[in-house]
This record gives structure tokens, C-alpha cells and sequence, in this order.
């Protein structure tokens, strides 16, 4: 049996960089409702780095899959943020690394001198704020998408 690959899935892997608010509005679409735990996260003080392990919704395949009537789709993504100065947690617990966390959206605060804080909002009323010296922010697809379990997509009221 081979290894699973990209092209077999409905479409090609993401890698996005975002380096101004608005290029953080097009990864934040992509991550709403991406679920992880809390031993998914990771933050690397001396690399200056904070890197988060999602099981994304692919919004982007979500209308060719209700087309074809296929199933919908996650993806493994990492959201790595770079330049960070402090990261804290509010409303999670790092003591349970099986905790599931649904992130709901992804915002930039900006401060002086083109540092800020991006806020991970989660749903329960969990939140990270990663303190930024800059907006340097990727997301990279890293396997292959699969059946999302629910078999739905996300709503919202």
C-alpha cells in the first residue's frame, strides 16, 4: 500500500503567509471551526514561536462538495505564528492535553510600531493571545484531507 498523497484528494494543499490584517482575514476564514487539543499547541520561546496543529474544515472544497455530493472534508493544518513575544491562555487547561478546542475566529489587535496581539477566540469561551513584534503568520496543509467524521459542515446561528 502507498502512501496517501495530495493529489488524490479533491484538491491541492494550502500554504498561505500573512503579513498585513487583510491576509490575516483570508487564513482566519480558513481556520474557523478547526478543532485541535490542547496538546496540539506549542510555544517555542527561544525560536519565538507559537504553532498550532488544526483539524481544518476545508471551506474551500465545501461547495464543489455539496455539487458532486460528496463528503465534506478536514485537513491536518499548521497555524505557526512567528515573532512572538508572550503567548496566554484564558479558559483552557493545559492539564488536559485530550481537551478539544473548536477555534471560532482569528483577529489581530495592532499595536505600535507594527507589533500586536493575535487573539485565537475558541468556543466555551477559551481565547489565546499571542503577543507579536509583526503580522508574520502561515498555514500549511500537512496531509491528506479526509471525510470530515461528522460527515457535516459547520453552522453557525
Amino acid at each position: 500500500m502507498a502512501d496517501a498523497r495530495f493529489e488524490d484528494a479533491g484538491g491541492t494543499p494550502l500554504r498561505l503567509l500573512a503579513e498585513t490584517p487583510d491576509d490575516l482575514d483570508v487564513i482566519a476564514a480558513l481556520v474557523q471551526d478547526a478543532v485541535f487539543t490542547a496538546a496540539d499547541m506549542r510555544w517555542q520561546r527561544r525560536a519565538r514561536c507559537f504553532a498550532v496543529l488544526l483539524n481544518r474544515f476545508r471551506w474551500e472544497d465545501r461547495d464543489a462538495a455539496e455539487r458532486q455530493g460528496r463528503a465534506f472534508e478536514r485537513v491536518r493544518t499548521m497555524l505557526v505564528i512567528g515573532d512572538v513575544l508572550g503567548v496566554a491562555r484564558q479558559g483552557i487547561d493545559p492539564r488536559d492535553p485530550d481537551l478539544v478546542l473548536s477555534l471560532l475566529d482569528l483577529g489581530f489587535e495592532p499595536g505600535p510600531d507594527g507589533t500586536g496581539r493575535l487573539l485565537l477566540t475558541l468556543a466555551g469561551d477559551g481565547a489565546v493571545a499571542v503577543e507579536v513584534e509583526c503580522l508574520n503568520v502561515t498555514l500549511t496543509d500537512v496531509t491528506r484531507p479526509y471525510r470530515a467524521p461528522s460527515g457535516k459542515a459547520p453552522r453557525h446561528e
